[in-house]
């Protein structure tokens, strides 16, 4: 199965470990993030790298020569969505997309490959402890979703988090027909939208991947919830990374 890993972004908030680097090659717990994202693919039966570049892409090129590359040419002026869509060509069989600022487990990867819905969403469902100690990126920042039925019905950093049935981990896997309704509804939105506020981005260009997500689901996209209690780490800040050296290998025993 293949894996595109959403990698353009800079990081800024790890600055200045990220400055001359990249943001998946910080190291936690001596392991680099890319590192740690790898092996839950490649365990979890991924077998087949897109890497989508941007900032700093070469260093990324040099540490791993093996994958497949796409240059989001544009990354300093759009976001999460832009940069997935510019993968589209190698959305031609099954695949996961999965950011890569985030440490989780094979055993998501293989329940969403396993999953037989089209698109199959991974959730935090310990989210509320995640956020315990994280005062630099606090709750109002979660991408955070409703389930009702075994269904998605919304995600949303806006939605109240007393309703909430967990956190999407930036781990997602769509069939051959998702990415097909993942395409069309992207462009169908660009026509409409592009350079005009969608959701709640103040432009199009610079929407994250949840927003589109979110517009799907009221269209009536069917999408499902595949859970993980924990084993998830977002490594946004620096109190983060220091919230994964002291938390993330408790986590995986």
């Amino acid at each position: 199965m293949r894996a595109i890993i959403i990698g353009a972004g800079r990081g800024q908030r790890l600055s200045p470990l990220t400055d001359d680097s990249h943001k998946g090659l910080t190291e936690i717990k001596g392991k680099r993030i890319i590192d740690w994202i790898l092996n839950a693919l490649y365990e979890g039966g991924v077998d087949d790298i897109v890497y989508i570049e941007g900032f700093n892409g070469k260093v990324i090129r040099q540490a791993f020569p093996e994958f497949t590359y796409v240059t989001n040419e544009n990354w300093q002026n759009n976001n999460i969505m832009e940069s997935l869509m510019c993968a589209e060509p190698f959305m031609d069989v099954p695949f996961i997309s999965t950011y890569c600022d985030i440490l989780y487990t094979p055993a998501i990867v293989e329940k969403l490959r396993q999953s037989p819905a089209d698109i199959a969403l991974g959730v935090d469902t310990d989210w509320v402890e995640h956020y315990r100690y994280r005062s630099q990126h606090p709750p109002k920042d979660a991408e955070k979703l409703t389930v009702q039925e075994d269904l998605v019905k919304r995600i949303n950093r806006g939605l109240d988090p007393s309703i909430c049935y967990g956190e999407f981990i930036g781990v997602a896997k769509f069939s051959i027909d998702g990415a097909r309704l993942l395409k069309s509804h992207y462009h169908r939105c660009q026509k409409r939208f592009a350079g005009r506020p969608f959701r709640e981005s103040p432009v199009f260009e610079k929407s994250m991947l949840i927003h589109l997500l979110d517009e799907m689901l009221e269209k009536g996209v069917s999408m499902v919830n595949v859970d993980t209690h924990g084993n998830y780490r977002e490594i946004d800040t620096h109190q983060d990374l220091e919230l994964a050296e002291k938390y993330w290998e408790f986590l995986l025993k």
